[in-house]
C-alpha cells in the first residue's frame, strides 16, 4: 500500500467518523460487492447476507475513528470486520435455539447421549434426558437448560450468572461431555 492510498484511506474513514453521508456511500461503492460476497458465503440464507451486510457497514461506520492505516490497509481492515462480525453471528445462530423451533430441535445437540432404545415415543426419550440433565452438578445443569432450552447466547448467560463467557463455554462443553460418558456407560451395562 503505498502512502498516498494510506493517506486517502485514512481521509475516507476521518470523513465517516465525522458522519459524512457521502464518505459512507463511498465506502459502500467501494467494499459492498465484497462484502455482500463474503456474507452469501457464509449465511444460510440470502435474506441473512443482506442482514449481516447492513449490520457489517453500521459496525464499519461505529468504528470507523479506530482506523489505523498504520496497522492495515483498509480492505484487510473491512474484512477483518466482516469476517468477525459474521463469524458471531453464526455462533449466536448455533447456540440460541429459535422461539418456534420443536421439543425435539430443541434438544437435538444433546439427543445422541440417549442412544437408540427402540420403542421409546419422543416424551419419553424428552424425560430420560431430563433425568440424566437434572444428575448433572448444578452449574452445568443450569448452563445446558439456558443454552438449549431457554435460547440464550453464551453472553447472556455469562451476564445472568456473573461468570466469564469462557467458563460457560467450557462448562457447557463438559456437560454435553459428561452426558455422552453417562449414555455410554449406561449402554456398555445393558
Amino acid at each position: 500500500m503505498t502512502k498516498e492510498q494510506a493517506q486517502v484511506d485514512l481521509d475516507l474513514m476521518t470523513r465517516i467518523a465525522s458522519d459524512d453521508e457521502s464518505a459512507v456511500t463511498e465506502l459502500y461503492d467501494r467494499f459492498g460487492a465484497l462484502v455482500y460476497r463474503m456474507a452469501y458465503q457464509m449465511m444460510p440464507k440470502k435474506a441473512d447476507a443482506e442482514d449481516a451486510v447492513q449490520e457489517i457497514f453500521v459496525r464499519l461506520w461505529r468504528s470507523a475513528g479506530r482506523y489505523d492505516p498504520s496497522r492495515a490497509a483498509l480492505s484487510t481492515w473491512v474484512v477483518l470486520i466482516t469476517r468477525r462480525h459474521l463469524v458471531d453471528r453464526l455462533r449466536r445462530a448455533r447456540v440460541r435455539v429459535q422461539p418456534n423451533a420443536t421439543l425435539e430441535e430443541a434438544w437435538a445437540p444433546m439427543a445422541d447421549t440417549i442412544g437408540p432404545e427402540a420403542g421409546m415415543t419422543e416424551q419419553e426419550r424428552f424425560s430420560e434426558l431430563m433425568n440424566r440433565i437434572e444428575s448433572l452438578p448444578e452449574l452445568q445443569r443450569d448452563v445446558l437448560k439456558r443454552a438449549y432450552l431457554h435460547g440464550q447466547t453464551l453472553r447472556q448467560i455469562g451476564l445472568e450468572l456473573d461468570r466469564p463467557v469462557g467458563t460457560i463455554k467450557s462448562t457447557l462443553s463438559r456437560a454435553l461431555v459428561r452426558l455422552r460418558e453417562r449414555a455410554v456407560t449406561e449402554e456398555s451395562v445393558v
